[in-house]
């Protein structure tokens, strides 16, 4: 885990999210919790539980990804899950120990891509002596002794040869065959296909083992041969026992788990039909935020030092209206606010990644350069607040509608524009969108 302050995570935050500072500094000491729990020796650290985090504000201003930023910055295994998809199928929905399994298989890849980096140098060294293999193969026996084709002395002299030739690039194209192993797909058993919860303990892999592997032989050049040997390299170095130990261990010290939609789960006035079912999901929730056992095809893990990160509009309901035992699992409480004008002026000029800048980026492949004038993005920025106020609040998504509005004409005619320079300012987006954002009943349906 990255060891980044509380200050160096809301710095790095700042450069994608605008605005809602205390949701930023509440994840970014719980992140740093996180690192001091580790420095702790083992008997204290094991008493040490995370602070779970409420977020609650309307959509589109910005918590998913103050989460999804979070775990990309600290490197740790994150799954962002919607508690609703729970109720989906009524009684019957989705079981929730799946979202721990989403998380370890998470922290796998994680897991798995440091172990690559480790065993590359010697999987390419490999490579290049299965392909000198393949491109100079020995003779079935040699005549030692005597200067021929067949004597050692020849034999090393043109693999070293064919070394330098490999290595230079020169024999990217010769052709080579290679053996191809091909896993048998062992037949679905009823009951258990995809997207079902009831092959965790790998009755999949334990068929694929059981089962003969294919094995082919295939025609390709050097350059592709290169790349499936080091697959077949990479997967003969690394310890796959190993890589689900270390998964396991990051998973349950470091894993962050976002739990969208937490709102949609709470039960309305009556508790018939569907409330049952969102009542039984925060019930069912609940051992997994305080901490308990799941087992995975990986094996067991605890999920006590798991944190979770939950989000909701509540809109219709309130945070008092979960269940008392699931809200003193989430003692960290952070409302993020509306969005107003000035903050959409700063999401379309400020982050790293602003969609101005996509929409630049994307017309300069075409060869249209697009120049953003300031009172544009202020008159952007006035459209959005204003249809957010008058319609539906989606927050900073309405941006995305807002501009692919405003550059349809001129995305449609780029290709065939091949050059030039467009000069986005007021009166072009005045021109573009006062009809649409002035005819209230139309912007429904468009903006």
């Amino acid at each position: 885990m990255k060891n980044l302050t509380p200050r160096e995570i809301v710095e790095q935050l700042d450069r994608h999210i605008v605005g809602q500072d205390n949701a930023k500094r509440s994840v970014a000491i719980a992140i740093r919790n996180r690192w001091r729990r580790q420095q702790l020796d083992e008997e204290l650290r094991k008493e040490v539980a995370p602070k779970n985090i409420l977020m609650i504000g309307p959509t589109g201003v910005g918590k998913t990804e103050i989460a999804r930023r979070l775990a990309t910055l600290t490197g740790a295994p994150f799954i962002k899950v919607e508690a609703s998809k729970y109720t989906e199928v009524g009684y019957y929905g989705r079981d929730v120990e799946s979202m721990i399994r989403e998380l370890v298989e998470n922290a796998i890849g994680l897991v798995r891509e440091q172990e690559l980096a480790n065993v590359e140098e010697e999987a390419q060294r490999r490579v290049t002596e299965r392909l000198l293999d393949l491109l100079a193969p020995a003779p079935a026996s040699f005549d030692v002794g005597v200067e021929s084709d067949d004597s050692p002395e020849r034999y090393e002299r043109t693999r070293e040869k064919m070394r330098a030739m490999l290595v230079a690039g020169e024999l990217e194209n010769r052709n080579v065959e290679i053996t191809i192993e091909q896993k048998t797909q062992a037949m679905m058993i009823p009951g258990m296909g995809p997207g079902t919860d009831q092959m965790d303990f790998d009755m999949q892999g334990m068929l694929e083992k059981i089962l003969p592997k294919n094995v082919s032989r295939r025609e390709m050049t050097v350059a592709e041969a290169r790349r499936v040997l080091f697959d077949q390299e990479c997967e003969a170095l690394i310890n796959q026992e190993k890589v689900n130990t270390l998964a396991i261990e990051l998973a349950e010290n470091t894993g962050i788990i976002f739990l969208d939609e937490i709102d949609k789960v709470v039960s309305s006035e009556g508790g018939k039909g569907a409330d049952v079912s969102r009542q039984g999901v925060q019930r069912d929730l609940l051992p997994i935020v305080e901490g308990t056992t799941v087992q995975t095809r990986y094996g067991y893990i605890h999920t006590d030092h798991i944190l979770f990160i939950a989000a909701g509009a509540f809109h219709r309901a309130k945070p008092s209206d979960l269940m008392p035992e699931l809200q003193g699992r989430f003692p960290i409480r952070v409302e993020l606010s509306d969005l107003t004008k000035d903050d959409f002026v700063r999401i379309l000029a400020e982050p790293k990644n602003a969609l101005t800048k996509q929409y630049a980026a994307l017309m300069e492949t075409e060869g249209v350069t697009l120049d953003f004038r300031k009172d544009a993005i202020d008159s952007l920025a006035t459209y959005a607040h204003q249809v957010n106020q008058s319609t539906q609040n989606i927050g900073a998504r309405r941006l995305h509608t807002i501009l692919e509005r405003l550059l349809e004409e001129l995305s449609f005619e780029a290709p065939d524009m091949k050059m030039g320079k467009v000069e986005i300012n007021a009166a072009y987006v005045q021109e573009r969108l006062e009809d649409v954002a002035g005819d209230e009943d139309l912007s429904k349906f468009i903006l």
